[in-house]
Order: C-alpha cells, then structure tokens, then sequence
C-alpha cells in the first residue's frame, strides 16, 4: 500500500487551492468564499492587505525622498493606486478602473516633479507590482473579452506617454504592457481549467445520478417481471380453478359454489391490485397512477370476505367521517387489510372487531381480535414481519402513530391514529 509523502500531500493540498482559488464564483462573491475552512475564506483578504500594507508606504516614501512628489498629493497617489487591492478581492474590475485612474493621473503629477530625471516612468516600480498583483484578480474572474480590453488600455496608455515625452521614457511602460499580458493569460488559463474541471464534476455527478436511476429502473423492472411470472401466474391459475369448479364438479351444495365464486372474486381483485403494481413498477405510466385506490369504504367489503374465510369479524364505523386525505384514505384501508390477513393466517376463527371512527383532528384505526376458538393449526406458524413494518412505514409517511402487540387474555391488537390533515413534507436539504 502507498503512503503518501508530505511532498505529495503538500502538492495536492497546493492543486487543490489553486483549484477552489480557479472556482468562478458570483459577481461580488470573493474567491474561496466556499471554502470549508474560516481561516481559508479569509485567505484573499489577508493577501490583499498584505500588498496594501506594504506598498501603501513604499510608494508614499519613493514618491516623496525620490521623485521629490508633495507630501499631501505622494499619499493621495498612493492610496488610490494601492488600497484598492482590497476591492479587488470581490469586485477586480471596478478596482482595475480605480487603480490605473489614478496610475494616469500619477504619470502626469510625475511631469512636473523635480526627481523624475533618471528614474522610471510613467510608472514607478511600485505601480508594477501592484498593478501585476491586480492582474491575477482580474484573470481570475472576468472573461477573455474583458481581460483583452484591460491589457490593450495598459498598452495604450503607457504609448500615449511614450509619445508625450520619450526623453523620459526608459522602457517601464513596454515591459509592464508584457508582464500584464502574461499574468492575465495565466490566471485566465488556470480559470478555464477550473471551470473545465468543475464542468467535468458536474457531468460526473449527473452521469452518477443517471446510473442510480438506471440501476433503480432495472430492479423496478426485475422486481415487476418476477412478480408477474410468479405470483401473478398462480393466481390467474386459481381464479380459472375457482370460475371452473362448479362446471367440473358435479353435485356440489350451493355453499360450495358460493365459496368457489368467492375465492374467485378475491383473486380477480388480487390480479387487478398486481397489475397496478406491476404498471407503478415498471414506470409504464399513468395507467397505475390514475386507477382508483382502495379506502374507507370498502373495509366493509374486507370484513365480508374475512366472515366468509371462518373468521367471524364485525365492523364499527360511523357512516359520516368527513373528508379523508387520499393518503390517510389508503393507509386506513391497508392497515386493516393487513391485520385481517393476519388473523386469517394466524388466527383461525378468533372472533375479531373492526373499529374506526375519528375524533380531535385524527382517525384511529383499531382492529382487536380474541384468541382462535377453532381447533385446527393456523394457516402460518411464523411470519417474517414485513406486514407490520410495512404498517408502520405507511403510518410514519402520514405522521400518525402506530401500535402493535398480543393481549393478556390471548389474541392481538393493531392500533393505529392517523392524522386527518397531512403536514407539508419537510425540504430536503441541499
């Protein structure tokens, strides 16, 4: 295994500042304004101040022993040509127009002083650092467009003085038109390559993202086709068993063809249940989506098909509820499903009661059976569990509140209180 050296981590640590440095951000938004760390975001600023500090006084000091400048106009000219530096940490173009303003105007209070003979100019060795210092803030955030017009005005103001007076020119202006040039095509090419970077980041992640779906879509899909080879096979199967059995049977009582024309309604009902299923799973639209859902007001024909499966149920709900969400409306439905499922399978012919009513803003749910009076085994001898985690998922979607377990006397009890006015669901955080 590799351990990476502190030159290798030193590297990287330095590439990916130069990257988060490259990162364009908004217009009025410094560099390294996402950074994770306090002391990183602060980073452009205590750059910046650093230059300001120190050729803050240089630049009055020269302008002032060297140039023999005014004391009062050696400050002014300083000041406008260093301090915005700080500016140029969020906003460098409004700075660059500041700066070589006062670089201009700088060059002409220069003409007029008495030490200007001999040393540079229109430029002063400070207005270079500074101005190149400029130029890496300006290459960072502006475009191509931009930055060739910036470097043009340098060229063509350090002419303009060339031609004033050329006895004083010593060349500065033409090395600063170079230097400047060079600066912004860097930092303009280190931000192209951080926008290609983060543009490559971005597909990535969308391309992730795709495949999640892709994966998702695919296991819908597997998920959907074993569902119809299987238990849809078996219960088409069981249906054209059930519809045939009174023509292939002869003789049999009038119970008995009740209870075959029974089992049959409940697998068509199954069969159409699957195929919505099998249409949400397989994304085949709208078809699943739009068919009707069951609700309260067919728990009366749940508790009839459980009387005539041997358990003998009964229902207490008030004929008026009020308006119901959908979502509630379902929840209800599923929970009592469920529950009477797990009597017929666990709990043969236990005498079982239905309630639900609504009171103070929530419906409650409350199916309670007894222990089973039948002397034959349950259908199930274990379960996985999954219908009563699958209760408890539907209750937590509607907010309400779900409990579950056996009786002292013997026998079970679900009890469910789902609230009557949904909530808006929380936004996910970005």
């Amino acid at each position: 295994m590799h351990t990476p050296t502190p030159l290798s981590r030193l590297r990287a640590s330095v590439r990916a500042l130069g990257l988060a440095v490259a990162t364009p951000t908004e217009g009025g938004t410094p560099p390294l304004a996402r950074a994770a760390s306090p002391w990183l975001r602060r980073l452009p600023y205590v750059v910046a101040f650093g230059f300001v500090a120190t050729l803050l006084p240089v630049t009055v000091t020269v302008l002032v022993d060297d140039y023999e400048v005014n004391g009062a106009i050696a400050g002014a000219l300083a000041t406008a040509q260093t301090v915005p530096l700080l500016l140029a940490v969020a906003r460098p173009l409004q700075a660059w127009w500041i700066v070589i303003t006062a670089d201009v105007v700088g060059a002409l209070f220069l003409l007029g002083a008495d030490g200007v003979a001999g040393r540079p100019w229109p430029w002063t060795p400070m207005i270079v650092v500074g101005y190149l210092a400029l130029m890496v803030a300006v290459g960072l955030r502006e475009p191509r467009r931009t930055l060739l017009g910036v470097w043009l005005t340098t060229g063509a103001a350090g002419f303009v003085y060339e031609l004033v007076r050329p006895d004083r020119s010593d060349g500065i202006q033409l090395l600063l038109f170079v230097l400047s040039g060079a600066v912004l095509l860097l930092a303009a090419s280190l931000r192209e390559r951080g926008d290609a970077q983060r543009r490559l980041v971005e597909q990535e992640t969308i391309s992730e993202a795709e495949r999640a779906r892709r994966t998702l879509l695919e296991e819908r899909a597997r998920i959907a086709r074993e569902l119809h080879d299987v238990v849809a096979h078996h219960m088409s199967v069981i249906t054209v068993q059930a519809d045939s059995a009174p023509y292939r049977i002869e003789g049999l009582p009038e119970a008995a063809r009740e209870e075959f024309s029974t089992i049959a309604a409940s697998a068509r009902e199954s069969l159409a249940e699957m195929r919505r299923l099998l249409a949400v799973l397989r994304s085949e639209g709208a078809e699943g989506e739009r068919a009707p859902q069951p609700g309260l007001e067919r728990v009366q024909q749940l508790v009839e098909a459980t009387v005539r499966a041997g358990v003998p149920a009964e229902l207490s709900m008030p004929a008026g509820l009020g308006p119901v969400p959908p979502a509630v409306d379902l929840s209800a439905y599923r929970i009592v499903q469920e529950a009477l499922a797990n009597v017929v399978r666990h709990a043969p012919g236990a005498p079982t009661r239905v309630s639900v009513s609504a009171d103070d803003g929530r419906l409650t749910v409350l199916v309670v059976n007894g222990p089973s009076e039948e002397g034959g085994s349950p259908l199930e001898t274990s379960g996985t569990g999954h219908g009563l985690v699958g209760m408890r998922e539907r209750v937590r979607l509607t907010g309400g509140t779900l409990d579950t377990g056996p009786l002292p006397g013997g026998g079970f009890r679900v009890a469910a209180r789902l609230p009557l006015a949904l909530a808006p669901a929380p936004e996910e955080p970005a």
